[in-house]
């Protein structure tokens, strides 16, 4: 399985959250193609999901989605910006 590129990471020093990493995404929302990550040659990640994006329907199926990627609890994933927008910023706790 290819590995996406981590943006940044967090020593965790005396903090809660532990070991983090900021993971950025392109979403694909509506996409017949979807569920489905590609990964790109430099590890950027392109994620197309079947649901819209209303109500947050497609925020929620790429959280879930990004987080089987990853093998990593849905938990550990995390929105943190573009919950609006087709480029995503999350955090992923390790």
């Amino acid at each position: 399985m290819a590995f996406p590129k981590f943006i940044g990471a967090d020593s965790g020093g005396g903090s809660l959250r532990g070991m983090s990493d900021s993971v950025v995404v392109n979403v694909k929302p509506g996409s017949r193609k979807g569920p489905l990550v590609e990964v790109g040659d430099e590890g950027e990640l392109t994620i197309y999901v079947r649901e819209r994006a209303v109500d947050g329907k497609a925020n929620d199926a790429v959280t879930r989605l990004l987080a089987a990627h990853l093998e990593l609890p849905r938990s550990r994933v995390e929105l943190i910006s573009g919950a609006t927008s087709r480029v995503k910023r999350f955090r992923v706790s390790r």
